[in-house]
């Protein structure tokens, strides 16, 4: 059998792993466009920030490693279209410029997303950034690095944004961050958390300018030289954009079956529209567990579990894709925070009615040196009382428990069970109410109209 594998980032990774172990007597051959192989760009910002010295750390696989396992690799070659009818690719080789055909008995795609252009003029500019892959960790940290860089302006503030913003002001670089929503990571965290991280980095002397459209990017001499918003104009040496991804998938239009929003159509086990066609990872949508209903959620581990799964469906039906929550964590200078399934930001989308309850607490006694504070928000349908949402915050680590409350979403959890469930009290670690169980509490207390008893 004769796979071709398209994409060595988390769900090229995982297909070729799989194949390799269920598929003993396949040919396979890899196409990746860059020059390296398997890059792991959620260890940018470590390597931004100087934590890990050398980029080729941040590769889980290699070339040479491919090649001993019996796999043919071929980087520097883009794959540019599809002919499913005659089961061949499309191939450019990007450092001769030949285009030629490949075939292929079964295909995984894994081509992931691109980082979204914002349409204003200026994006041609010397100094107009990106942040997505090998080749834009590198040259944003030659800028890092550059002491004739001094103010940098980063327009978004999701995570790959704000991730920036820290990484250059680490640096010392007088950073500006820019988003035309009202609050830096509008769709990860809600207010009551922003609010905290906001007045956290105008702190640090970081301008925060939230709700502002950008209408150009000036320059001088070729160069960047200022961002121009609605309300405002910035000085930048530097200008990176980070306003989120979009499927790399318009060298398949027509010929598989695309999604509104760009991303390729796939049934539970990976399957395209076309035979023996597969595809994983960013490029594609999945189930989202709070609504049951498919939805773009970039996220490696997402892809990683889709990678896995069009290996092993490639001859037969064999494992079904059951579900996500979108669960993410990241920091922000001193908070840690992580957040799964519906935010208030996002509930009137979600086509559910939902509540949501926020508290502060700590999470284990105050008596014990070092404690920090912990803020906590759950969100459950209105009704059933199922959770289907929360969002963790504190300095201490305590993104772990996000792991726990969406599992509590895929199982259909009630904020009840939530609140009884059983977990261990020592006063090291937790209070004797886990800091959990007091969140679904207080969701529990708000659903029943429990007014609380005062002493």
């Amino acid at each position: 059998m004769n796979i071709v594998v398209v994409g060595t980032s988390h769900g090229g990774y995982e297909a070729v792993k799989t194949v390799l172990e269920n598929y003993p007597e396949a040919k396979v051959k890899l196409f990746e466009q860059s020059d390296k192989v398997s890059f792991l760009s959620c260890g940018i910002q470590l390597y931004l920030e100087g934590a890990v010295q050398d980029i080729n750390y941040i590769h889980y696989a290699t070339k040479e490693g491919y090649s001993d396992q019996g796999v043919d690799v071929y980087t520097r070659n883009q794959v540019i279209g599809l002919d499913p009818n005659q089961k061949k690719i499309r191939v450019k080789n990007l450092d001769t410029g030949e285009v030629y055909n490949e075939t292929y008995d079964k295909l995984i795609l894994a081509p992931g997303a691109v980082p979204r252009k914002l349409p204003f003029k200026g994006n041609d500019l010397e100094n107009v950034y990106f942040l997505r892959g090998r080749e834009w960790a590198l040259k944003n940290k030659a800028k890092i690095d550059d002491p004739a860089i001094s103010d940098v302006v980063v327009i978004g503030s999701g995570y790959i944004g704000i991730e920036l913003v820290e990484a250059y002001a680490k640096a010392g670089k007088h950073v500006t961050v820019i988003d035309v929503t009202e609050r830096i990571l509008p769709t990860y965290l809600d207010q009551e958390f922003t609010d905290i991280l906001m007045a956290d980095l105008k702190k640090r002397g970081i301008a925060v300018r939230t709700g502002e459209f950008v209408q150009e990017i000036q320059g001088e001499d070729g160069k960047a030289s200022a961002v121009i918003t609605d309300k405002g104009t910035y000085p930048a040496d530097l200008v990176v954009e980070a306003a989120g991804v979009v499927p790399n998938t318009d060298w398949l239009k027509g010929t598989l079956d695309l999604n509104p929003n760009g991303t390729i159509v796939v049934d539970a086990y990976q399957k395209t529209s076309a035979p023996d066609v597969f595809a994983a990872g960013d490029a594609c949508m999945i189930k989202y567990n709070p609504t049951g209903k498919e939805q773009n959620i970039a996220l490696a581990t997402n892809a990683r579990r889709q990678g896995v799964a069009a290996a092993l469906n490639l001859e037969k039906p064999t494992l079904k894709i059951e579900g996500v929550s979108g669960t993410s964590a990241l920091s922000l200078f001193d908070y840690k925070f992580a957040s799964t399934g519906i935010k208030d930001a996002t509930a009137a989308k979600s086509g559910l009615e939902t509540r949501s309850v926020y508290i502060e607490n700590y999470y284990r006694p105050a008596f014990v040196p070092g404690t920090e504070k912990v803020y906590m928000k759950l969100t459950y349908e209105v009704g059933t009382d199922r959770i289907v949402g929360a969002q963790l915050m504190s300095k201490h680590d305590i993104t772990a428990a996000i792991n726990t409350l969406s599992l509590a979403i895929a199982t259909k959890q009630t904020t009840q069970q939530l609140a009884f469930a059983d977990f261990f009290f020592q006063p090291e670690f937790d209070q004797q109410w886990n800091y959990l169980c007091e969140l679904a509490k207080a969701a529990y207390k708000q659903a029943k109209k429990i007014q609380p008893v005062a002493l």
